[in-house]
């Protein structure tokens, strides 16, 4: 029995080391078999890794600086952005900075010396030169990629570089364009379907328009020239100094303040005060609203003022024509380029590749065709968006759309803030101030001269 029993223990025995000698051969050709498909498998050369890949998963928050989500019309489209791109981009959140149009450039640059800087800012062209200044623009060709920047039109992007170097992605281009008032047109015994091409054409037309009276009795303003002291109302002026085929600056970059184009736009703002034509010191707001009130027979808006317009008065969507920048003296209507755009603030490789998919996600035909056709009515700056049927057959950016043929850049030096402020004082003095037309010209020369690059 014992015998029997030492047997059966030693089989045992023999068997457990078979099998486990048995594992061990097996496991080691695994291993082997397994290291051999790896090695082969892994190329002579390891391409680099791609960034924006290789970081999806790390949370990402942007903030935007952005007034437009405070304003009547535009919060659910910019909202709707924001969940779409986060969609899109899980791993990114966008927080809005938000402040009133006219306050949200000096937030972004005193947040800035404070430390804490925006990623990216939604506003005008002419804020460009205010956060070059301040360091805070990022040069777009070390943002965007090179297919996306190189499809905008080079008119387009020149109107947004300083010194050579583009410094914003314009979302569209919206330049100012005569606003008329069918309705009251035909009041007045004109033809809504031929609206003037000239200053001389339009001061006849003004005094059959001056006569009239609004619904509620109101006097009607026949043309509305903003003069109010805002730096984009200097833009407009450097449009109306560009109608009359004037310059500011001539070809070596001195002010020059007496060529005729330049008189001659002041002298109009003049003829207009006195006639009492124009509303006095009234910004574009304000002549938004006495159009949307039929109280403004005519009058100068970024194309996209449309949605001002018709957020007071959505029946003016029905009255409301436009066509292009008149021409006088001289000149033959050519005006200044205006829009909207991104301005980038490089706060690290991980916030500016949130920040380049960001502004590449938004400036898609997908995303603005309904925004440029009925939200804020615009013209394309890039090749991929001049396809759009919405914009295309817009009927009214088709009374306009000859004036995309005829645009300048505006100026870009670091002051030009002052500087258009300092037209602004200019024109206040021609009209509210009775000053001659010459005699203010050479006040503004001296009080712009040290503004200049």
């Amino acid at each position: 029995m014992i015998k029997r029993r030492m047997s059966v223990f030693l089989l045992a025995c023999l068997l457990v080391l078979t099998t486990g000698c048995a594992k061990s051969q097996s496991t080691q050709e695994i291993s082997t078999d397994s290291s051999e498909v790896t090695t082969e498998s892994i190329p002579e050369s390891i391409p680099e890794t791609n960034t924006s890949e290789a970081d999806s998963e790390v949370p990402v928050t942007i903030k935007i600086a952005n007034y437009a989500v405070l304003e009547k019309g535009y919060e659910e489209f910019w909202q709707n952005v924001k969940t779409g791109y986060e969609s899109k981009y899980p791993n990114v959140t966008v927080e809005w900075v938000t402040a009133p149009y006219g306050e949200i450039l000096n937030q972004v640059i005193n947040m800035a010396g404070g430390g804490d800087k925006v990623d990216c800012v939604f506003g005008e062209d002419i804020w460009i030169p205010s956060l070059v200044e301040a360091g805070l623009a990022a040069p777009m060709d070390q943002v965007l990629d090179s297919d996306f920047l190189n499809d905008y039109y080079p008119d387009a992007l020149a109107a947004h570089s300083m010194d050579g170097t583009v410094y914003a992605a314009p979302l569209y281009l919206t330049p100012p364009v005569l606003f008329y008032n069918r309705e009251l047109f035909k009041e007045a015994g004109l033809d809504p379907e031929k609206p003037p091409k000239t200053y001389d054409e339009m001061m006849g037309m003004a005094e059959k328009l001056s006569q009239l009276k609004s619904s509620d009795g109101n006097k009607v303003y026949a043309f509305g020239f903003p003069t109010g002291s805002v730096i984009v109302v200097g833009s407009y002026l450097q449009g109306l100094i560009k109608n009359f085929g004037g310059e500011i600056l001539d070809a070596d970059g001195k002010l020059d303040m007496k060529n005729p184009g330049f008189i001659q736009a002041f002298e109009f703002l003049q003829e207009l005060d006195e006639k009492g034509y124009n509303p006095q010191n009234a910004k574009a707001k304000d002549l938004r609203n006495l159009f949307a009130l039929g109280q403004l027979a005519m009058y100068y808006d970024k194309t996209g003022g449309i949605n001002g317009v018709t957020s007071i008065n959505p029946a003016a969507a029905d009255f409301t024509a436009t066509a292009c920048p008149l021409a006088g003296g001289e000149g033959s209507g050519e005006t200044v380029s205006q829009s909207h755009c991104f301005i980038a603030i490089d706060n690290g490789p991980e916030k500016k590749e949130a920040v380049k998919n960001f502004i590449q996600y938004v400036i898609t035909p997908e995303i603005m065709e309904d925004y440029m056709t009925n939200i804020a009515p615009a013209y394309p700056a890039k090749k991929a968006m001049e396809h759009m049927d919405g914009v295309n057959n817009s009927a009214f950016l088709a009374g306009a759309r000859d004036t995309v043929n005829h645009l300048s850049p505006s100026l870009m030096f670091p002051t030009v803030a002052d500087f258009n402020l300092e037209l602004c004082a200019l024109a206040q003095a021609v009209t509210m101030g009775d000053e001659e037309v010459s005699a203010a010209a050479a006040d503004f020369e001296k009080s712009v001269q040290p503004l200049l690059p």
